[in-house]
């Protein structure tokens, strides 16, 4: 039988007018919006003022209200929603992966000490349904990778890039169109695709990583002269977010990568996303939808609320279960490039299998240890571009010898 909910939203910007308009306009549902919290007490807004509160007692203090729906973009903000609504004994419904990135740990051990939901598929790929598909279809014994373009911001600049623009001229085009914030760090540094490749590896594997686990390497630096390179390879570059299981061990990371015409991602082009899961006994399936705008979203905070109905709750079993470790150490194939040639010794390469220079580009192609590039790296020298050869070309070196052993080196799986 079918749970009544009475929903407290907090926010009602581009997510949650859509949820709003979706929610009245189905009437599949057995939930109604009751109170509606906000921040900004001028903003003109599609229905009447009377609707809004200002006040987030006003929905965390009802005792009818047995749904939070939390839809604002300030993470430490809605950490203090959440966290106090689940101790309230309300389910959660959010669309904040920095936030769930962030404190996952804390909100499972919080969600389960109060016996409620905590549901969050909006947090990931818009209208995709992959959180939920992961945690209940997908065994983490036969799984073998999950990746995706889990930002269409991103995807959208490196759509429009084919067309020979300057990253400065696509991305000013991408602000005015609305497909990019003002402040466009966390998008184009990679740090939007890290949340949510975090928020996918704790359901693939099991494995929960804070932030500074997870290698991002962003789209910031590329020039046109990456692109015409990729271009004459028959490549094209895309922002993967990048999680393999290798053994007891699970990698991670998001960066550009040279994809193949027959890769999942070839074909993803501007604000759409997609995520390919890879498994022992179903193979390969690609999930591609919108991933981001408002009743894309909003469909996803709509199917958490059509499933609390029925008292759903994500159980974490790959988490309780796990014998999983998140490894840094592996050797990666990369392609560095600079405007200045004395630039690509910043990165020690183990072997270097090409380099090319001319008077205003260079680009250095090799193996590196992964675990001596970093974020800060790229966002102190700008000349710099990094990005990663086709999926696979990884070598995973082996850390249980240590003490000054040797390490081993194996091959990761090729495709």
């Amino acid at each position: 039988m079918r749970k009544k909910l009475t929903i407290g939203l907090f926010g009602f910007g581009c997510v949650g007018s859509g949820l709003y308009e979706i929610l009245n306009r189905s009437g599949l549902f057995n939930a109604s919006i009751k109170t509606i919290v906000v921040k900004n007490k001028d903003k003109k807004r599609p229905i009447p003022q009377e609707h809004f509160h200002f006040d987030k007692e006003v929905i965390l203090n009802d005792p009818e209200i047995n749904l939070v729906v939390e839809l604002i973009d300030d993470a430490d903000a809605a950490y203090e929603i959440v966290t106090r609504a689940i101790r309230s004994g309300k389910h959660v419904v959010s669309a904040n992966k920095k936030m769930i990135a962030h404190h996952l740990t804390e909100l499972i051990d919080l969600k389960n000490q109060y016996k409620v939901s905590f549901l969050y598929e909006a947090s990931v790929c818009g209208s995709i349904p992959v959180i939920r598909n992961l945690e209940e279809y997908y065994n983490n014994d036969t799984l073998s990778s999950v990746q995706g373009i889990c930002n269409g911001t991103t995807n959208y600049i490196l759509t429009i890039g084919q067309r020979r623009k300057s990253f400065d001229e696509i991305l000013t085009d991408a602000q005015r169109l609305g497909f990019a914030e003002t402040d466009p760090t966390l998008d184009i540094d990679g740090f939007d695709a890290k949340f949510k490749l975090q928020i996918l590896i704790a359901h693939a594997f099991g494995v929960i990583t804070l932030p500074e686990d997870i290698l991002n390497i962003g789209i910031r630096n590329i020039k046109i002269q990456d692109i015409q390179y990729a271009r004459e390879k028959g490549l094209k570059l895309k922002l993967i977010a990048s999680s393999e299981k290798i053994g007891d061990k699970v990698i991670g990371y998001v960066a550009p990568e040279f994809v193949k015409e027959n890769s999942f991602a070839y074909d993803v082009n501007y604000e759409f996303n997609a995520v390919t899961i890879e498994a022992a006994f179903s193979d390969r399936q690609v999930f591609k939808g919108k991933g981001a705008g408002s009743f894309p979203t909003a469909s996803a905070v709509l199917s958490d609320i059509s499933a609390l109905q029925y008292d759903y709750g994500y159980e974490y079993r790959k988490k309780e279960t796990t014998q999983l470790k998140y490894q840094k150490e592996f050797y990666s194939r990369i392609f560095i490039s600079s405007t200045n040639p004395d630039k690509l010794n910043l990165i020690d390469f183990e072997q270097v299998e090409e380099t090319f220079s001319s008077k205003d580009y260079a680009y250095k192609i090799g193996t590196v240890d992964f675990s001596k590039l970093s974020h800060q790296l790229y966002r102190d020298h700008p000349e710099l571009f990094i990005a990663f050869f086709p999926e696979g070309e990884h070598l995973f070196r082996l850390a249980e010898k240590r003490d000054g052993e040797k390490c081993n080196k194996k091959n990761l799986h090729s495709r």
